[in-house]
């Protein structure tokens, strides 16, 4: 396994490369940049900008200078901030990590729990049941959700706070702070479980369903074996062989469906600068921040490769 995972993370170089370049284009052939953006800027001062952070070379002379840069863990410097684009993204994407983490622990155990228990009673009242919430919840635009969730319990019932991470002006450390940051990620995650659990729980019962109609299935109960261990050792871990392939998706899914809803809750996360980087056509944040989402889908896939060796025992890694 070990091997397996070590050639796993050199084929990984290439495609890392590739993304670069891609990524580098696809932002350095669209329109307009901060500079030009800036209609304070004389003619003069926009050129003499342009000079003093490379914007006047040519593109392959800019991407071998970026790629330099990445090598030496550089992700360049944020024209609107004025800081470097690792500390940018340092500053902010642990918030977004935590945001994004809570929500996968909160949506998987769901979509499991709930996907199980409807495959086991079909045609049930409960599986009628979740049928419209999951449809009813996956409907609803990300950002319509977010604000019914802020109307409801923020603004109406006022159980929850509007946005943020912290209460405005607090200076509270510990426990204290702990508490603070938990009541304003209820919201924020039970949108992103909401928008996500849905689906998993449909791909779950849908697996389930196909998994518990095997002969295997039928053996290990005509052999006496109790259903709790049926169900959990034998069918569960078998229809989790299609699922882990989504965990690939699900890292780099989380971070970027949780743009929106950092913006929308004012979470300060990656998410919410990608938005003000965008709208000021900020490019080297906008770079830093997709590269960042493509090394995430190249480690999930190599996740999901390692969960799905280890979930099905027909699965031999040659050392």
């Amino acid at each position: 396994m070990r091997n397996f995972i070590l050639r796993r993370l050199l084929q990984t170089l290439p495609m890392l490369f590739l993304a670069s370049f891609i990524i580098f284009m696809l932002f350095a052939k669209t329109p307009g940049d901060f500079i030009d953006g800036n209609i304070t800027l004389t003619v003069a001062r926009a050129a003499e900008l342009k000079a003093i952070y490379g914007l006047d070379q040519p593109l392959l002379t800019r991407y071998l200078h970026w790629l330099g840069q990445l090598l030496q863990g550089d992700l360049g410097f944020s024209l609107q901030y004025q800081i470097p684009v690792s500390t940018l993204l340092n500053q902010y994407i642990w918030n977004s990590f935590l945001l994004a983490s809570v929500a996968l622990v909160f949506y998987w155990g769901i979509g499991l729990t709930v996907g199980v228990v409807s495959a086991l009673r079909p045609n049930s009242a409960f599986d009628y049941l979740v049928s419209v919430l999951v449809f009813a919840a996956m409907s609803f635009p990300t950002f319509f959700l977010c604000l019914l969730l802020i109307k409801w319990f923020a603004v109406d019932l006022h159980w929850l706070p509007v946005g943020g991470m912290t209460n405005t002006g607090s200076d509270e450390s510990g426990w204290g702070w702990v508490m603070q940051v938990a009541a304003h990620l209820v919201l924020p995650v039970l949108a992103l479980v909401m928008l996500q659990a849905g689906s998993l729980t449909r791909y779950v019962r849908a697996s389930m369903l196909d998994v518990v109609k095997m002969d295997f299935i039928r053996t290990a109960r005509a052999k006496g074996l109790r259903e709790r261990t049926v169900i959990l050792k034998h069918a569960l871990r078998n229809a989790l062989l299609p699922i882990i392939t989504l965990l690939g998706f699900e890292l780099p899914g989380l971070f970027s469906g949780a743009i929106i809803t950092e913006k929308v809750f004012n979470w300060p996360g990656a998410g919410h600068i990608h938005i003000d980087s965008l709208a000021a056509r900020d490019y080297p944040v906008l770079m830093g921040f997709t590269l960042f989402l493509a090394v995430l889908t190249i480690l999930g896939n190599l996740l999901a490769d390692v969960f799905y060796a280890w979930a099905d025992p027909r699965i031999r890694v040659r050392s």
